[in-house]
């Protein structure tokens, strides 16, 4: 049916039930395991403790009690491809064609592409929740990819030098019949680490120690999040708006448990506040990006289940079937592969268009001009001054009244293009994001199609409904098997309602709730003995809506007409 008409073109019904078909047909054919390869130095495990049973670890080990180092964070990244389709990582693969050049000539963003239907905030959830789920570490400075410039490139440091992805440190040495692997230096479950750290120590610098509080910035000086690369103004924003957001639920959880102590409480709120972001991102934020009737249906069914969230309010699960009563609450399930997030996964959330370029940030009070900034104002240390001198509800209010951009070529934010580092170095994000797919050997376009089960492109006018994208990618590559994935991704005819692919949306299908159904803490110990009954009612109550009001009241005019947060929001004055 997916073949022959497209799930997207079928009444919802039976669009859901493709979608469901779809996704046991990828659980069978695009989870492969990488964990069972060789490996030397693998990270420590601590000692096993009854408080595993009911906390998860700063690492995210025993999640699992049979594999306690089950996405554990110095775990290796899965795979949705066969491990024997991994392209080797030559120079001439990574390197062809050059990636600065598709840079310049298919993704410079020429005048803004808006996505109209999604407030800016969806970019800054996206770049939050990413700082929990993935990272490949920090790159050697030494042995760089050279990427040759062309004669009338304005580089700013030539040649051009791109940081090689750190190798496998758990790798065996010599080990060179071995597929290429590497590892997350991150927990792999949806634990919200970008907030609490993925070691002992990085908990201990955001605890107040007292009735299990987070502090509003770690207390070492010399741990300057602003200098860690990525940090900007709308990852901050959203991780300031958790942190009050864990402090809240540290306040139910004690008048409701007064005797508890301080760190009772820090592990009963952490898991409450994780869980209610995996709700967020689950029912809101993907539903926006996405927002086909069938696929809003799909991903509420992820969590509620068939039978919604009015039934399960009244009755509580039905019956154990995912299908029917959603994934929370129900029995975790790996599905024959141990669980991680994979390199295919990481490759298809590459969406740097969503950022704006220029920013018009303003009052909630009346809509006038706060600031008028660039992305590189708001970027690294640029951005304290920014912080520092505007409210959080007119910044809250001013991403939520701007557009983000449209996942597609031509529209990579140009300050990206020639972004400065906190270390003073430039990049460009755009032709670093083409070549990382390469050197982690995701496959081409096509080939990556095929593996997914998904009829190829047969030529350049079959991959866009664009003539003039057509063309230009037909100049850059040549041979449509040569296209690179994000390019594709990039190009490929929208289905309604989505600001990302349909290629792209396969992955959502298999990967979005393998990370709910492989998580304990959000199958079999989702349960009022774990979460205590008031926080599973605090993830049940509240919404993107909610935590923003509950912190920032002065934007309810703003939300008053909104359903969904990450939607546009009213205007203040209209």
């Amino acid at each position: 049916m997916d073949r022959l008409v497209g799930w997207d073109r079928l009444p919802t019904p039976f669009g859901l039930a493709t979608l469901f078909g779809l996704r046991l047909r990828l659980r069978d054919r695009n989870l492969h395991d990488t964990s069972g390869l060789p490996a030397v130095n693998t990270p420590p495990l601590e000692a096993p403790s009854a408080r595993h049973l009911v906390n998860r670890t700063a690492d995210g080990s025993y999640n699992d009690l049979d594999d306690p180092a089950m996405g554990m964070a110095g775990s290796r990244f899965g795979r949705n491809i066969p491990l024997a389709c991994i392209a080797p990582a030559t120079e001439s693969e990574v390197l062809t064609p050059n990636p600065r050049e598709v840079s310049r000539a298919l993704l410079t963003r020429t005048s803004f592409v808006p996505a109209t239907t999604v407030n800016s905030l969806v970019a800054a959830w996206l770049q939050f929740v990413i700082r929990d789920w993935f990272s490949h570490g920090t790159s050697p400075t030494e042995d760089p990819w050279v990427v040759p410039l062309a004669a009338d490139d304005p580089w700013m440091q030539p040649p051009m030098r791109i940081m090689r992805t750190p190798d496998d440190p758990t790798r065996p040495p010599g080990a060179t019949d071995l597929p290429q692997t590497r590892v997350n230096v991150l927990s792999h479950w949806w634990d919200a680490s970008q907030i609490y750290g993925v070691s002992a120590d990085e908990q201990k610098g955001i605890r107040t120690g007292k009735a299990g509080k987070l502090l509003p910035l770690p207390d070492d000086p010399a741990k300057d999040p602003s200098r860690v690369p990525g940090f900007w103004l709308g990852t901050e924003m959203m991780r300031t708006l958790f942190t009050r957001e864990h402090n809240a639920i540290c306040d139910r959880l004690r008048a409701e448990y007064p005797t508890w102590p301080d760190e009772e409480l820090f592990q009963r709120a952490r898991l409450v506040n994780a869980a209610l972001i995996a709700k967020i991102h689950t029912v809101e934020w993907t539903p926006a990006v996405i927002s086909h009737p069938t696929t809003k249906a799909a991903l509420r069914a992820n969590w509620f289940g068939l039978e919604g969230e009015r039934v399960q309010r009244l009755f509580g699960r039905l019956t154990d079937s995912e299908a029917v009563s959603g994934i929370p609450g129900g029995k975790a399930d790996h599905y024959g592969v141990p669980y991680s997030l994979t390199e295919e996964f990481v490759a298809v959330y590459r969406m740097h268009p969503l950022i704006r370029d220029h920013w018009h940030l303003r009052h909630v009070a009346d809509d006038s001009t706060a600031r008028d900034c660039d992305f590189r104002d708001l970027a690294g240390p640029n951005a304290l001054p920014v912080l520092n001198d505007i409210g959080m509800a007119d910044l809250l209010y001013s991403f939520g009244t701007l557009h983000p951009g449209l996942v597609t070529l031509h529209n990579f934010p140009r300050h990206l293009q020639e972004f400065r580092r906190p270390d003073g170095n430039f990049q460009d994000l755009a032709a670093t994001d083409i070549l990382r797919s390469r050197e982690l050997g995701v496959p081409r376009y096509n080939e990556f199609r095929r593996l997914l089960g998904l009829a190829p492109a047969k030529d350049f006018h079959d991959l866009t409904g664009n003539p003039e994208w057509a063309e230009e990618i037909d100049h850059m590559y040549r041979d449509i098997e040569n296209v690179d994935l994000m390019i594709g991704l990039f190009a490929e005819r929208l289905p309604a309602g989505f600001a990302f692919s349909d290629t792209a949306f396969r992955i959502f299908i298999l990967m979005a709730s393998r990370r709910l159904n492989s998580d304990r803490f959000l199958t079999d110990y989702y349960t009022p003995a774990v979460y205590t009954q008031a926080g599973l009612d605090w993830v049940a109550d509240n919404s993107m809506s909610t935590v923003l009001l509950r912190h920032h009241p002065q934007l309810r005019s703003s939300l008053a007409s909104v359903v969904n947060a990450f939607a546009p929001w009213t205007t203040s004055g209209v």
